[in-house]
């Protein structure tokens, strides 16, 4: 099993969001407000180029993976990569990324059932394991359950137990696992909101370049006004995949923005407009006002709109995502969720109580940082990684 050497990069991503929050803070001070300083601007490119990477085949993750030092960003962003691989290579990414939580759970599996019969003792030291593996208490009392049904005082494998747990799962998140979108209005707003540091404006570029391949026509608003980094950030987004990008001074009214970029992505004949939104959770009061005066803003202008409200989560937080999703679902009508970093923790469990307590659809997950590494939810796929399996054969 591949091992991503992710301890470095996950330092690197902290100090580059620390990075990045200290320019939002000291931008007023050093420079009139929307302006983004060159190096605030380079600051953003480097980030977006740690971003993006050439075309990743079984063969190139194990090579990284063979260097414990990776090498310092390219000054240039990489040339981006123009097909995505197959099925089976994106499965072969997909089990790598979710190795720390496989790992846990197909190694604890392996050491509760050898040569032994699936009693009560057993059962219970299975439902504590899935409960250290993020996905929570009553999901991992409901797969145990399942899991003892039929099978309880035989003696069984850990093969077959990490099977039976994989159907389970798949079960649990099958009726979650709904497209990336369904584009059926023009332009179809989509409104991106989460707390600072998931991934949301590296998500947006992401699903720009996808939406381009597919033919979409695309624009992007820099509804983040707080923080200079994340406008230029996404400035850098809209040069590379080639769309324009709406932004505003620095502290401008996000919701203006929202009905101006709007109103542009309407008069330019733009298929998707994507927008960022704040995620300052340490004023929860100015935020919920915020997003719902978005909301409200976009209305007037379409009364359809937004289309789709998504909530981007860092699944290292583990079950800190639930509280996240419950208190954004006290702001605005979420319709939808994209798990990133799911490559960095050994905490993959919590998308299935997430899926199990609130049923919210699971359009993307990120298992890493390329900008292929962000794909459509599968749940087939999602269980049997998350347990070591191989891809079930067609």
């Amino acid at each position: 099993m591949m091992i991503w050497f992710f301890n470095k990069k996950k330092k690197e991503e902290q100090a580059t969001e620390a990075a990045s929050e200290q320019v939002a803070d000291n931008a007023a001070d050093v420079t009139p407000a929307g302006e983004v300083t060159p190096d605030e601007l380079q600051g953003a490119a480097e980030e977006v180029a740690a971003e993006i990477t050439e075309e990743a085949t079984e063969e190139n993750i194990a090579a990284e993976a063979s260097q414990v030092d990776a090498p310092a960003p390219a000054q240039t962003p990489a040339p981006l990569m123009e097909k995505p691989d197959t099925k089976q290579g994106w499965f072969a990414r997909l089990k790598s990324g979710l190795s720390l939580s496989s790992g846990k759970l197909a190694g604890g599996i392996a050491d509760i059932f050898t040569k032994r019969k699936l009693d009560q003792n057993a059962l219970d030291e299975l439902e504590e394991l899935l409960i250290t593996a993020d996905l929570g208490p009553a999901t991992a009392a409901k797969l145990t359950a399942a899991i003892a049904k039929n099978r309880f005082d035989k003696e069984v494998t850990g093969e077959e137990i990490r099977t039976a747990l994989a159907d389970e799962i798949e079960k649990i998140l099958t009726p979650v696992e709904k497209p990336l979108f369904t584009i059926d209005a023009k332009p179809f707003v989509i409104l991106m909101v989460g707390v600072n540091g998931t991934g949301k404006t590296t998500t947006i570029g992401k699903l720009g370049q996808q939406f381009t391949r597919e033919g979409k026509k695309v624009m992007l608003a820099a509804g983040d006004t707080f923080r200079a980094a994340a406008v230029a950030q996404l400035k850098v987004w809209g040069e590379r995949i080639g769309c324009p990008v709406m932004a505003k001074d620095e502290g401008a009214d996000a919701a203006a923005l929202a009905y101006e970029a709007l109103d542009r992505a309407e008069a330019e004949g733009a298929d998707i407009l994507m927008m960022d939104t704040a995620g300052r959770l340490q004023n929860k009061a100015n935020l919920m006002e915020e997003l719902s005066k978005i909301v409200r803003v976009i209305r007037k202008k379409n009364a359809a709109a937004p289309h789709a409200i998504v909530l981007v989560l860092d699944a290292t937080v583990g079950q800190n995502a639930h509280s996240q999703l419950e208190l954004f679902k006290e702001m605005v009508a979420i319709t939808g969720l994209i798990v990133t970093k799911l490559d960095g923790t050994a905490k993959g469990g919590v998308l299935v109580s997430l899926a199990e307590r609130f049923q919210m659809p699971v359009h993307a997950i990120g298992i890493g940082e390329g900008i292929d590494d962000l794909r459509p939810f599968a749940a087939a796929d999602y269980a049997r990684a998350i347990v070591g399996l191989d891809a079930a054969s067609d």
